[in-house]
């Protein structure tokens, strides 16, 4: 698994959050990374995810020069 940590403190919405995790926590798809539970741990959110080798999309997207047919291909997926 992965554990996420978001800092309450510096979130100014937390409907957003709560709002999201109740989003994932109903969908269930083979090419997204599937949230499992989420704790509160004094002041930060562990959010409780499937683990991903290779990191996340965005470190991809930042280190890696892609065509648009492939981010197109990405964002389907």
């Amino acid at each position: 698994v992965a554990v996420k940590q978001v800092s309450l403190r510096k979130q100014p919405q937390m409907e957003l959050i709560v709002n999201e995790l109740l989003v994932v926590r109903k969908n269930k798809h083979p090419n997204i990374v599937n949230y499992l539970d989420s704790y509160l741990v004094g002041d930060k959110l562990w959010i409780i995810m499937e683990y991903m080798d290779g990191g996340p999309l965005s470190s991809v997207i930042k280190e890696v020069h892609m065509a648009e047919g492939e981010m197109a291909a990405i964002c389907r997926e």
